[in-house]
């Protein structure tokens, strides 16, 4: 069997063990292999060599302080598995952790809300989103993001706020004209006067799109 051939195996840190096995039973309706859940980063990180997944999951605050130990995981996983897909999970929107998360290097990244995986549709889109080498943002994340700075943003027009906000979510030209209904060239036009009035050099790839639009919304 080929790695094309087999499920997509996860790995999985949740320290609330109902939420952890909740997302096991998820994984598997989707049709993916968890490889291993534990209830804190540091398990995780010990296992994570003998399970070689293609996707780890992590809560951003587990134990033993609750506050950014599964954002510190992932840069960790990152930095040994540059290509590995990572997937944070928070319960409340934390826009540095995004910032940071983004910034950990290439790969798939993403990063959503707890309240969204109760859907099997979104979670199981966001997970092949990743693994796939794509980034997958929470729009409430992005909300918050942009309304920090909404200033910056006056320059801006009606159409080219909306698609800043799905450009900044993970879509690609492709799935913001099918989300606006208008055409992939409308999608081009204004991603480029996007990226000029905000003095953003267009890199051509998704995850540089986000990390661009993140570090100036951040700056």
């Amino acid at each position: 069997m080929t790695d094309r051939d087999r499920p997509l195996r996860i790995v999985l840190a949740e320290d609330s063990v109902l939420l952890r096995e909740g997302l096991v039973r998820l994984f598997d309706e989707a049709g993916f292999e968890t490889g291993g859940a534990y209830g804190d980063a540091d398990a995780l990180l010990a296992a994570i060599d003998d399970v070689r997944p293609d996707l780890a999951v992590l809560d951003v605050r587990m134990p033993p302080t609750f506050r950014d130990e599964g954002v510190r995981a992932a840069i960790e996983l990152r930095r040994r598995s540059p290509g590995l897909g990572v997937l944070l999970l928070s319960q409340y929107v934390e826009g540095t952790y995004a910032h940071e998360l983004l910034s950990s290097g290439e790969g798939g990244m993403g990063y959503l809300l707890k309240d969204r995986v109760a859907s099997l549709e979104e979670l199981e889109d966001a997970v092949e989103r990743v693994s796939a080498g794509g980034t997958v943002l929470d729009p409430q994340v992005v909300k918050e993001l942009l309304s920090r700075r909404g200033d910056p943003l006056a320059s801006l027009t009606p159409r080219e706020r909306e698609v800043l906000q799905l450009m900044a979510e993970g879509r690609t030209n492709q799935g913001i004209a099918a989300q606006l209904f208008i055409g992939v060239g409308a999608v081009e036009k204004n991603v480029t006067s996007i990226f000029q009035k905000l003095g953003l050099e267009d890199s051509g790839t998704d995850h540089r799109r986000v990390l661009a639009v993140l570090a100036w919304l951040q700056r």
